[in-house]
Order: C-alpha cells, then structure tokens, then sequence
C-alpha cells in the first residue's frame, strides 16, 4: 500500500507538467515518429503496444519495440495480453530492456485480431480476467502502472468507471479512457461525458482521449472532463505540430499558424532519416508510404506526389519526391 501511495503522488506531480500525450498506435509510434512529436512539443510517449507472451518468448522484433529513443523521458512501454502469468513475466522483460518510466496494459485495442483472443478491449467484457492480469502487472512492475481502456464493449455495456475503481483499487497509478465503445472501433463521436464520469469516481490521474484534433479541443476536453491530461492519436498522423501548438495554448501563448510545406517536408525527412537509421532503408522506405501522404493532406494539387510517394523504395526515391514537392507544390492555394 506505501509503494502504491508513493506511486499515485508521483504520477500527479508527473501530469502537472506532462499533460500532452502522444497516444500509442500500432505500425505508426515507432521511435522516429515519436521523435518528430517529442520534438514538436509531446511531453510524454508511449511505445507500440507489444505482446507480453511474444516478450517472454524473446522475440527480437518485439524487443525492438520496446526500446526507447535517445533521452526519451517520460516514456511509457504499453504491453496487451490475457494471461496473467504471461503478463507478470513481460512487464519484468519490458521494464529491464525499456527503462519504461511507466508499464501501461492495453485494455482499449478493438480490432479483431487482438480481441478475438480475449486481448485488448476484450478484457472490458471479462472484468475478473481484467483484475487479475493487473494484480499480475502491478506486482511485478517496478515502476507505476497505467491502464488504457475504452468506455466498454458497447453502448449496453458501458463499464469504464467500473474498471476504472478497480484500477485504483489494485495499484494502477493512472488511467487513460478512450471516449468510444470497442464496436464503434474508429467511427461516430467520443463520448467525453464517459471521461468526466471516471475522472469524478477515481482519485488517481485520468488521461483523457477521442475526437481532439486541434489545439481548442484539446483545451475543450481538459475543461469538459476535468481530465489531468489529453491523449492525442490518429489527428497527429503527419501533423506532428499538432503538439507544439497545444502546449502553446496550455502555457498561455498564441497557437502558432500550420507549418508552410517546405517546413512540413524538412520534418517529414526527418523522420524518414530517423526511421531508416533504426530500421534499415527498405522498412522505412516501405512504411514512409503511408506517413507521407498523410503530410500532403490538405495540400492542393498532390495527387501526382500522392502517387509517386506509393512507389517509394530508397531515400533517393524520398529526396526526389521531396524535391519536386517544393518546386511544384510550396506556395500553391
């Protein structure tokens, strides 16, 4: 109980200065796009949600997953699983390869392959499950523990606040609540009134997430829900400055304006460097596909570009398209 009240004080003090969050989302927060947020103004990052069973078995791509960028503090590793034995081992595995200042349990992932295991959002249906794999976090963990979830399986089933109690009650140090069902996936509105009925049931610190893509709503979430701090996640897909202009606001400045586009093709090419130095050049190049299309978007007449980026297989080929994007496309309305 000591252990869990030292915890619980400091993770407060920790989101009194750490309220702006970059979610964790598989295939996108690796450590170069983490980086580029971090750099924009991110105070607090999590990994890609890994397999504590996958950790236990050594796997090498798994243990690659943990690791943390250079100087990433405060940093969060997010581990999935239902079993708890295997759940116990891969937070000691996560925690010794990390340095994780946080081990979080992904209780909010909907998609189907992690579900149909009874992973994920999955736990929120089997809550005895859900209690005894944190028991098992919680006490092999040497640091505080986080629990993300979503409101509940579905609308008939909305069970956040009472998972959110027994967070508190086992030891979690924090939650983060995502304001939709695991049915809804990705689609309809967050419902922040379900953040604001868990932060006013627990004592510990709530993490607010859903439907915040811009600064004012990410002000708008903090106020509505009384949250300690906001969450962002798809609304930072190649919109990295998405940070720098809510912590802005948070600290009483002005939200500085969208970056113009060579600006936003100096930090694209920042994370494609960052990215191949980690993962080799053919992963990066693979993967740069889908982040580099989503920073042209919005951007006018970038269907051309949109279609060369699909076909990008070297650096070269990420200069070249970078190259012709500032000479056709910078300035243009």
């Amino acid at each position: 109980m000591a252990m869990w009240y030292y915890y619980t004080v400091m993770v407060i003090d920790f989101f009194d200065r750490n309220r702006v969050v970059l979610a964790p989302m598989a295939g996108v927060t690796d450590i170069a796009f983490r980086t580029v947020c971090r750099e924009a103004g991110a105070q607090y990052t999590y990994s890609e949600m890994v397999s504590a069973k996958a950790l236990t078995y050594k796997d090498r791509k798994s243990f690659s997953l943990v690791t943390p960028g250079q100087d990433e503090h405060p940093y969060a590793v997010q581990i999935f699983g239902s079993d708890p034995a295997a759940m116990r081992e891969g937070t000691k595995i996560a925690a010794e390869l990390s340095g994780a200042d946080v081990i979080d349990i992904n209780m909010g992932c909907p998609m189907g392959k992690i579900t149909s295991n009874g992973e994920g959002s999955a736990l929120m249906r089997d809550l005895e499950k859900a209690s005894a794999v944190i028991e098992a976090v919680v006490s092999a963990s040497p640091v505080p523990v986080s629990v993300k979830m979503r409101a509940g399986w579905d609308r008939g089933s909305i069970n956040c606040v009472e998972l959110a109690q027994r967070c508190e009650q086992l030891g979690v140090s924090a939650v983060c609540i995502h304001g939709r069902t695991r049915v809804q996936l990705y689609t309809g509105t967050a419902n922040w009134d379900w953040i604001r009925d868990v932060k006013r049931a627990v004592k510990i610190p709530v993490i607010a997430n859903g439907d915040v893509v811009s600064a004012r709503d990410a002000r708008r979430i903090l106020d509505y829900t009384g949250a300690d701090a906001v969450m962002i996640g798809r609304a930072s897909f190649g919109r990295p400055w998405l940070f720098s202009q809510i912590r802005a606001l948070f600290e009483g400045e002005e939200i500085p304006p969208e970056p113009d586009l060579n600006t936003k093709c100096d930090i694209a090419l920042r994370q494609f460097e960052l990215a191949a130095q980690y993962k080799g050049e053919k992963i990066a190049c693979l993967e740069a596909r889908k982040h580099y299309a989503w920073y042209l978007r919005g951007v006018p007449y970038a269907g051309y570009y949109k279609e060369k980026i699909t076909q990008i297989k070297t650096m070269q080929d990420i200069y070249d398209v970078t190259k012709g994007i500032r000479r056709d496309l910078a300035g243009k309305r």
